[in-house]
Formats: structure tokens, C-alpha cells, sequence
């Protein structure tokens, strides 16, 4: 019994310093994000989900809009997305071309809204492909 405490603590300290490089890798991900330097459809991914959880898919499609072709953006996350996800960006994407073409602004607004809640439902299956990202690239 007394000989287990110290093996409990040993592993502890073996999961602390797992866990400090993981995030470490991470944040060195977002790092190398925020220089451009992540590959597609990560770098995409990325992009997604921080524009959605700062202002929501209307900001996602208006930013990268601004900033790119957000139909290249879209068809690179078509790719990484689970179906869940890709269907609800597609919604979304269909609702913000016509609430810029101010047709059915409080209908729009109320899908975008709805896309939003599914999305942050499902982002923990974005976080386990960065995860598995993170832990197979070379960051």
C-alpha cells in the first residue's frame, strides 16, 4: 500500500509532462496558424472555427469573404468536415448570400443563428481532428 502512493505519483508526473507537450504542440499549431503557415484544409479548419466562435458563421463568411475566396474556403472544408458539420456549413453559407442580398433578413438571421448552435453542438468533433493534427504533424 505504501509502495503505491509512489507509483500513482510516478505516473501522475509521466501524464503531467504528456499532457504539458500536447499543450505546448497546440499552442505552437495556433502559432504557426496565426503566421499562415498550417496546411490546407487545416488551416481552413482553423480559420472556421475561430471566425464562428468570435461572431458566428455570418463573421466566418464575411471575414473570409473579405480576406479570400470563401468558396475555396468551403470546398477545403468540405473535405475535413464531418457530414454533420458540411451540411450545416453549406445551410449556413446558402442563408448568408441571401441576407447580403437583403432577401429574408429575419429568416436568414434566424438560420445563421440556428447553424451556429449546431455548430458549437458539434465542435468537439472539429477539436479531435486538430487533435489528431496536432499529435501527427510535425510542429
Amino acid at each position: 500500500m505504501f509502495f503505491d502512493l509512489f507509483r500513482r505519483k510516478k505516473n501522475k508526473d509521466i501524464d503531467d509532462i504528456v499532457l504539458f507537450e500536447t499543450d505546448e504542440k497546440r499552442n505552437r499549431m495556433w502559432d504557426l496558424w496565426a503566421e499562415g503557415e498550417i496546411e490546407s484544409p487545416y488551416n481552413e479548419l482553423m480559420s472556421y472555427q475561430s471566425e464562428v466562435n468570435n461572431g458566428g458563421h455570418h463573421q466566418y463568411f464575411l471575414n473570409t469573404e473579405n480576406n479570400g475566396d470563401v468558396r475555396k474556403d468551403i470546398e477545403a472544408l468540405c473535405t475535413i468536415l464531418p457530414g454533420v458539420l458540411t451540411d450545416n456549413n453549406q445551410v449556413a453559407f446558402k442563408a448568408y448570400i441571401e441576407l447580403e442580398q437583403d432577401k429574408n433578413i429575419e429568416a436568414n438571421e434566424e438560420i445563421l443563428e440556428k447553424c451556429d448552435d449546431v455548430f458549437y453542438e458539434n465542435e468537439e468533433m472539429i477539436n479531435s481532428i486538430l487533435e489528431n493534427y496536432c499529435k501527427d504533424a510535425e510542429i
